[in-house]
């Protein structure tokens, strides 16, 4: 399965070379001399997975009973890490996180590309850009709050400084915050153009959080790249449109709306569960109403536990995408999400050679990417990196 949509094929080769993919073809197809061949016969081979909207950092340590020795914040990196490595085994190569706390995402990011353990490529945006707000004292290190242009373009540039792959922007307030409302668009038309146009100039993607449809608006017409959550889009046909037009992309993070009214309801405020409820009808008429429209969507798990974003692709395709459909959201629509499907997301000649292979059939099946024993092989740019067949 390819990624790009199209229907599986079977007696494939895929010939892999110095971490990128360098031929498909037939299984006839004659392979380099002394080349090693693994036989797929009964699995499925696909790209590996992309989430494009993941807060890995957003998770609490421990609680120790009273009495018992306290649990140093520094410990906290030893559980990021393993959150990161369980991802990678489940099939996640990319993760696009869209918002962690302090620089704790940035130092795992840096630790993985220096070799000290294997993980996801991580692409992080830094701090979130916020007006002053509720949710900037909830979120106080994870978010950066700025007001007016000058102020939103240096929070941009100070982003890039810290060494963010892309720039996130709270268009509206946020659900998970009582005191904050997602109706009115929490930033002003300048301010997002001011972040759209110092990012894009300097070579930038822009992902913004959009809840009511005020600052989606606002993301839509000032040029965003990806929009996500969305869910009130299905009111706005002209702005689904504009969405489809441009091939931009929503990611609808589906279940982030089941985690506050169902998964974990009884951690959250009662007014918040209410609102999650409703919302998460809201997102799945966006969803049918977007794949009628022609937008491009991608999957984005947006909740927890680490190593299960597949679920969301299980939702997507229960909200009415197809499984091929589904399939390309995790993978060439998530790569382009990110920026990178030039370079990942497709099994096709010339691409990075992040692959997964499945024991089973995901098209038939897609919840059989959520069982940690048929995740059978994980590559990442051609070197096997986990799966249940390294394990025995």
């Amino acid at each position: 399965m390819d990624g790009t949509g199209a229907p599986p094929r079977e007696g494939v080769t895929v010939v892999v070379d110095a971490g990128k993919i360098v031929r498909v073809g037939a299984a006839s197809d004659a392979t380099q001399a002394g080349a090693t061949v693994v036989d797929l016969a009964g699995r499925t081979l696909l790209p590996g997975l992309i989430d494009a909207h993941v807060h890995v950092t957003a998770f609490e340590l421990p609680s120790v009973l009273k009495g018992e020795a306290t649990v140093a914040a520094e410990v906290k990196h030893h559980f990021i890490a393993a959150g990161l490595r369980e991802m990678l085994r489940m099939g996640i190569t990319t993760l696009r996180d869209v918002g962690a706390f302090g620089d704790d995402l940035l130092h795992a990011r840096r630790a993985i590309e220096l070799g000290a353990f294997t993980g996801p490529r991580v692409l992080a945006c830094g701090r979130i850009l916020s007006a002053t707000s509720p949710g900037g004292a909830h979120f106080a290190r994870m978010y950066r709050e700025a007001d007016g242009a000058d102020e939103m373009r240096k929070a941009t540039r100070e982003q890039i400084r810290r060494g963010a792959d892309f720039v996130k922007l709270m268009t509206t307030g946020a659900r998970s915050v009582v005191l904050e409302d997602p109706e009115p668009a929490q930033v002003t038309r300048l301010e997002v153009a001011t972040v759209v146009e110092e990012a894009h100039r300097m070579g930038f993607r822009v992902a913004a959080h959009c809840e009511g449809l005020d600052g989606t608006r606002l993301a839509i017409e000032e040029g965003v790249d990806t929009i996500e959550h969305g869910l009130e889009l299905h009111r706005e046909p002209e702005l689904l449109a504009a969405l489809a037009e441009s091939g931009r992309v929503l990611v609808p993070t589906l279940s982030c709306f089941f985690d506050l009214s169902e998964t974990h309801a009884c951690l959250w405020a009662p007014r918040l569960v209410e609102l999650a409820r409703a919302q998460r009808e809201e997102a799945h008429r966006t969803v049918e109403a977007a794949r009628a429209a022609g937008v491009r969507m991608a999957m984005g798990f947006d909740s927890m536990p680490h190593g299960a974003s597949a679920l969301e692709l299980v939702r997507m395709h229960d909200a009415g995408l197809t499984a091929l459909e589904a399939m390309s959201a995790a993978t060439a629509v998530a790569a382009d999400a990110c920026g990178l499907g030039r370079e990942l997301g497709t099994v096709e000649a010339g691409k990075i050679a992040d692959l997964l292979v499945v024991d089973g059939d995901p098209v038939a099946d897609p919840r059989v990417l959520l069982d940690r024993e048929r995740i059978w092989l994980v590559l990442q740019s051609g070197r096997a990196v986990a799966g249940a067949s390294l394990e025995r």
